[in-house]
């Protein structure tokens, strides 16, 4: 296949001497993600729109992560050692699957769990905020509750209220099955994207019914959160996708009551 012309949005790929474009990889609704390579060695290119602060902090936390046991992409750093050029990141790509069974899933959940206690305490991601703070607060990171209407507004935050109890720390923000990889025993979790400091249920929203999560509620409610989170986050980015959440929360509320 045909390298895919890079145009001026890739130009800082350069600073990877013999990087190689090859094809567009799944998922990258907000940035676009790559497959690569370089003297026949897979790797992943991913151009970010975070601001440099947003993305040194994801990058200070793949870093402590991997220190932690928890698997996470490995960066490969530019030529003359930056992390990122022009918001193009490269890492080595990630042998595996995505997760196909209650046995794979469970798997996630304890890697989530590492995850969440490996980053009580860590700072907020600059200009990202907590669904706590958004109980008042319009405005963090991808959510923009002052571009919505009044009464969706008032919905999603309602929605948030159950789940505000317990720890902050870190949250992947993203956990679909697109966004991890099973290999063997091993589960790596993808594209950080939407990484932000809230409470952990967030991450255990859309995992398989049956699936033991720490939360300490009912299900209904955690999903309820989950789905006024993605309403609120892809309000103005993924636009058809938050209305088509939108859609869901309602159901979701008239159906439980949650």
């Amino acid at each position: 296949m045909d390298e895919p012309a890079r145009g001026d949005g890739w130009a800082a790929l350069a600073a990877w001497a013999g990087v190689k474009l090859v094809r567009p990889l799944p998922g990258g609704h907000r940035n676009e993600v790559l497959l690569a390579e370089r003297a026949g060695v897979p790797l992943v290119v991913r151009r970010s729109v975070r601001p440099r602060a947003a993305l040194e902090w994801e990058l200070d936390l793949l870093d402590h992560l991997r220190g932690c046991g928890v698997a996470v992409p490995e960066p490969v750093p530019a030529d003359d050692g930056r992390r990122h050029v022009d918001g193009v990141l490269v890492t080595g790509f990630v042998p595996g699957r995505y997760p196909a069974d209650p046995t794979d899933w469970r798997r996630v959940a304890d890697q989530l769990a590492v995850l969440h206690a490996a980053t009580t305490g860590w700072p907020q991601r600059p200009g990202f905020a907590a669904s706590g703070a958004l109980l008042a607060a319009d405005r963090g990171g991808d959510v923009r509750l002052d571009a919505m209407p009044a009464p969706v507004a008032r919905m999603v935050r309602a929605a948030w209220l159950p789940v505000q109890h317990g720890p902050r720390c870190v949250v992947h923000g993203d956990v679909g099955p697109t966004n991890v990889l099973v290999d063997g025993s091993r589960v790596t979790l993808l594209d950080w994207d939407e990484a932000r400091v809230d409470v952990p249920w967030f991450d255990y929203a859309f995992l398989p019914d049956g699936v033991p999560t720490p939360w300490p509620g009912g299900r209904a409610s955690l999903h309820a959160a989950g789905l006024a989170w993605e309403t609120a986050t892809c309000w103005r980015a993924e636009p058809v996708y938050a209305r088509r959440r939108l859609a869901e929360l309602r159901r979701h509320r008239r159906d439980t009551g949650a």
